[in-house]
């Protein structure tokens, strides 16, 4: 960039910033339900100054360094932080190109008499802006992955808990597809609070998961086998007809498991085993 065209930018700074302000509060992008005006406004200034001083670098001669270039860091720290609060990566890219909106109308003003040189430093910040947008796209999605990945570990540590339903039972609700991970966090749940508890018998119940093929039974077979090892008696409840006749169909062996079609149903055998007999009260007139 031209040392002349760096010199416009950097005494226009604040009309820039106020200039960018403006088009954000304009813009139908504006979420002030996830970040106050304020934090908008020292973001915007934060990457603006870094913006100019990498401009400033590059026309002293210095090269751009992607791997340690502090627009990025900055740009990447606003990236992750809206994806994080809910924007979307369009908000984002909106955020950025008021930006390239309020450099080209400063350039504009100053260098209207030389089109040709208004042409060649627009361009370079139309690339610069447009190359920043890519990347804080690219750590957008990388942000909103990191939210996927706890959201989804958050959501299986509540979706298999481990009550404990009666002295030396316990039962496992599974609601949703089985597949190999949440497989592995439903036997260490049960296999932890079995050793925890001294628990003899644990109930599996499947009444919320929405089909059951043969890649599903033989994650219940794994949990059954790895919960006996640990000296408990699993019983597997929820077994729906449409289940039962897939399982029939798929030539699936559970002759060794104890099945049930309901929780109440698995309960009961459970009490029979503990030898426990639940009885109502009858009520005593006075």
């Amino acid at each position: 960039m031209a040392l002349d065209s760096l010199a416009v930018l950097q005494k226009k700074k604040q009309s820039i910033l106020e200039m960018w302000i403006n088009n954000q509060l304009s813009s139908d992008a504006l979420r002030d339900d996830l970040i106050s005006n304020e934090d908008a406004r020292m973001q915007s200034e934060e990457l603006l100054d870094a913006f100019l001083n990498n401009l400033r670098h590059e026309a002293r001669g210095g090269s751009p360094d992607n791997d340690n270039d502090p627009v990025l860091d900055v740009l990447e720290t606003i990236a992750i932080t809206r994806a994080r609060k809910g924007y979307s990566p369009r908000e984002t890219g909106i955020f950025l190109f008021s930006l390239k909106e309020a450099l080209l109308k400063a350039l504009s003003d100053e260098i209207k008499n030389d089109p040709a040189t208004l042409y060649d430093e627009s361009l370079k910040i139309s690339n610069k802006i447009d190359s920043l947008t890519i990347a804080s796209f690219e750590t957008f999605i990388k942000g909103r992955e990191e939210v996927i990945l706890r959201q989804t570990d958050e959501i299986a540590e509540i979706s298999t808990p481990v009550i404990r339903v009666w002295e030396g039972i316990l039962a496992l609700p599974i609601i949703g597809t089985l597949d190999s991970a949440r497989t592995q966090v439903v036997m260490e749940s049960l296999l932890s609070q079995v050793v925890e508890t001294g628990s003899e018998i644990t109930i599996l119940d499947i009444s919320g998961v929405p089909a059951v093929d043969s890649l599903v039974a033989q994650h219940l077979i794994k949990t059954v086998s790895a919960t006996r090892l640990m000296g408990a008696e699993c019983i597997i409840s929820g077994i729906r007809p449409e289940i039962a006749q897939t399982i029939v169909h798929l030539g699936i062996d559970l002759s060794g498991i104890i099945t049930k079609a309901s929780l109440a149903s698995a309960l009961k055998h459970a009490f029979g085993v503990l030898r426990l007999d639940v009885r109502k009260i009858k009520e005593v007139k006075a």
